[in-house]
């Protein structure tokens, strides 16, 4: 296979449509978990609470404005072809301006902050983004951007769990941090979680885990069976849309893993409201 190369300009466009299309317009897989959990809803409040959730959702899309005030930082999971060449700059940096041209020009919230702690000066046009990035075989470049709103991202946590808390120990903790998030995200919320891997790389897969189609089951059965059980366990708790109370507090819960060391279990969870903006692209 030889080598391609691609404009940067090609990148910034890309990731400009993304991040304004992810903005703008809910995803098939969220729109069908809102009709169909409507359909569902004994709460009349609940009820209520997701047609104003819907009838938003078709308005965004209509007039493209986005979902949300909150339109998030912004989030690329890149699967890089090994045999791609980026001419004129380098990939971060197309990124980047993508990203800075989509909230400038989309008119999205800019809601970085350039120093976490001290001047926490606005960026003013919301980069730098947050790339992780696979090399992969072949010579394109596949990338799933989202907006990641802070209303749901400060509810998340992660614990380094040992062996012998088992499958039992790892619902718990699960559970335990959506009943602890309570009405804060949002809800109808979906849940990402991550099993495996390290520190850094359980916090990953579960941010991952909420770019996957609600729609879609992990592809071992038994973890497919795990989320359909925490699903119905966090619907049980009662907080339902908008948290007024109902039976739809999650619209999915999503589970990736990853191999890990002998001594270690670690557990994250990532919470995303109902307005889980992500969207994709092939280059």
């Amino acid at each position: 296979m030889e080598i391609r190369r691609i404009k940067a300009q090609t990148v910034t466009d890309t990731v400009k449509k993304l991040f304004m299309d992810c903005n703008y317009f809910i995803g098939k897989d969220i729109m069908c978990a809102l009709e169909n959990a409507r359909s569902n809803e004994t709460s009349p409040v609940g009820k209520s609470v997701l047609s104003q959730i819907i009838e938003n959702d078709i308005i965004a899309a209509k007039e493209e404005i986005p979902l949300c005030q909150d339109t998030g930082m912004a989030i690329l999971f890149v699967e890089y072809g090994d045999k791609v060449v980026i001419e004129d700059s380098c990939f971060e940096d197309a990124v980047n301006e993508g990203v800075r041209l989509a909230y400038t020009d989309g008119y999205l919230r800019k809601s970085v902050v350039s120093d976490p702690v001290f001047d926490r000066i606005n960026t003013k046009d919301n980069t730098p983004a947050i790339i992780h990035t696979k090399i992969v075989s072949g010579n394109q470049i596949k990338i799933t951007a989202g907006g990641k709103g802070f209303g749901s991202e400060n509810m998340s946590a992660i614990k380094m769990l040992t062996p012998s808390y088992g499958i039992e120990g790892v619902k718990k903790f699960i559970l335990d941090t959506v009943r602890a998030a309570g009405p804060n995200p949002c809800p109808p919320i979906v849940v990402g979680v991550g099993i495996g891997g390290t520190f850094e790389r359980a916090a990953q897969l579960a941010k991952k885990a909420t770019f996957r189609p609600i729609d879609t089951a992990n592809e071992d059965e038994r973890y497919a069976e795990l989320e359909s059980e925490l699903l119905t366990e966090i619907n049980k708790m009662g907080f339902g849309p908008a948290g007024l109370g109902g039976d739809t507090t999650a619209l999915g819960v999503n589970i990736e893993t990853s191999p890990t060391h002998i001594a270690g279990m670690p557990v994250a969870v990532n919470i995303c409201c109902h307005a889980a903006r992500h969207a994709s692209a092939v280059i």
